[in-house]
């Protein structure tokens, strides 16, 4: 069982009223994580630790905070079998926490890069003798929130770039993966970054909305980011735009994988296994829906079938399994339910899984139909549905009728056509001829519609975490009208 403290100033802290709570393994029950649940004022001391930091780690030569970054990305891949302990939080695959931690450090690293590209530019003013400039600055404490599914990536995304840019940052973590955000504040403390740059609040579930709030409501916080479900981002929206604060919000998706008719179908399945069933589906870029020209879905149709068979949902340590477990037994019995209630509609099930408590086996619907739930709700789950439709328009249409609009994919051997329908798709992120799930820690990565607003990453990201000011200097004499 790990044990998770506050970090706050640089220290380990216990909530300040002494109260707790506790993470289990979603399979065996057992606790994983025994963890502090901060108070509104330890909320508030992680704010005010975080304003103190400001004006020195500000002041740094961008050198400087590309030296401690990089040294922080090291450590965080050194820490590799620390995080790897903590995958029974969520239920997730040795294999899968490996590889967040390879992106997070690479996010640590393209940080890094980015502290020497905060550009400014110099304006033609009509001012005689004026010499005018727009200069980009840190904005002082960023508030990140992030999510338990990808943990190590997602938490790391919310703290790096604004990191990179001069702030200084408060983390709340998830309270399905406490310990693992934990660790990761305190990966960036011992890599010297300096008491107070990165804190890290815990808190118990039924706290999280008075958590939230008071943090955002808080002064000094000047920024928001969040990167979680279109519901709970539709909240931090409205508190942030109350408090007139910036939020870049990253929410649900369904994404669509378009199936043209000249489409290479081996490669069309093989990423329709990884995007729609890799960590039991439960990603953001998941593909969700499967949208394929009615000439070759039979074929499509028997192709992905084939493959799901051999597809397995076991405990984590089980190596013959690729796929794990559901976050909890909660998540995996609406995601049955809504394959349960599409089938009773109408829906062909190709493969239906059956469920025991949070271990969830693959489903493949058929013949999806606009009245059933499955059809525009997110499951985040192992499940993807197929709909056929006649010709690029109505396949493009049928993409584009959905309420989310993060990721999406199109295959075709024709890659004008393809790109031409890639501009039409309402979404933040295409791909041609590859996954919905992908993603680079120097790419612009962000939704549309109600997957939220703004983009992580590069130079996308500078400008969400820097205030654009405009500055200028009189160099001669000035005309006044009176």
């Amino acid at each position: 069982m790990f044990e998770v403290p506050l970090l706050i100033a640089g220290q380990a802290r216990a909530a300040s009223d002494g109260r707790t709570f506790q993470r289990c393994h979603p399979v065996t029950g057992e606790v994983v994580s025994h963890v502090c649940a901060a108070t509104l004022e330890d909320a508030d001391a992680a704010v005010a630790a975080a304003q103190a930091a400001f004006p020195a780690w500000a002041a740094l030569p961008p050198g400087e905070r590309r030296a401690r970054l990089n040294r922080a990305a090291e450590a965080m891949q050194a820490a590799q079998p620390r995080f790897i302990e903590l995958a029974a939080e969520t239920g997730a695959k040795a294999d899968w926490f490996g590889f967040n931690v390879a992106l997070a450090a690479n996010m640590l690293r393209e940080a890094a890069a980015m502290t020497t590209q905060i550009n400014g530019q110099v304006l033609p003013s009509n001012v005689p003798g004026s010499f005018a400039m727009a200069l980009r600055q840190p904005v002082g404490v960023v508030l990140g929130i992030a999510p338990w599914n990808a943990p190590v990536i997602l938490a790391t995304r919310a703290i790096a770039m604004p990191l990179a840019c001069g702030n200084t940052v408060v983390l709340k973590a998830s309270e399905v993966s406490p310990a693992t955000h934990r660790l990761i504040g305190q990966i960036l403390h011992e890599a010297e970054l300096g008491d107070g740059v990165v804190n890290v609040i815990n808190n118990a579930p039924a706290d999280a909305p008075a958590i939230v709030e008071r943090l955002i409501a808080n002064p000094a916080v000047r920024r928001v980011n969040f990167t979680g479900s279109t519901r709970v981002g539709r909240v931090v929206g409205e508190l942030a735009a109350r408090h007139l604060k910036p939020a870049l919000l990253e929410l649900g998706g369904k994404a669509p994988l378009l199936v043209l008719d000249d489409a290479d179908l081996d490669a069309a399945v093989d990423a329709a296994v990884f995007g729609g069933y890799f960590n039991q589906g439960q990603i953001c870029m998941s593909t969700e829906r499967l949208i394929v020209d009615e000439t070759i879905a039979d074929t499509f149709v028997a192709k992905l079938a084939s493959r799901l068979q051999h597809l397995r949902a076991g405990a984590p340590e089980d190596a013959s399994c690729a796929l794990a477990s559901m976050v909890d037994a909660a998540a995996a019995e609406r995601v049955a339910g809504l394959v349960a209630e599409a089938v009773e509609q109408g829906a062909s099930a190709v493969l239906h899984g059956s469920r025991e408590g949070s271990l969830l086996q693959p489903s493949l619907l058929d013949h999806v139909q606009p009245h059933m739930k499955l059809y525009a709700e997110e499951s985040f789950g192992p499940v993807t549905v197929v709909i056929r439709q006649a010709g690029d328009e109505a396949l493009l249409a049928a993409a584009n009728d959905s309420p989310f609009g993060l990721s999406a994919a199109i295959f075709s051997r024709d890659v004008s056509r393809a790109l031409a329908l890639a501009q039409r798709l309402e979404s933040g992120i295409c791909h041609i001829n590859g996954p919905t799930v992908h993603d680079e820690a120097h790419m612009p990565f962000g939704g549309v519609k109600a997957s939220g607003y703004g983009s992580f990453g590069g130079q996308a990201a500078v400008e969400q975490f820097t205030q654009l000011r405009w500055v200028t200097v009189q160099h001669g004499p000035r005309h006044y009208p009176i």
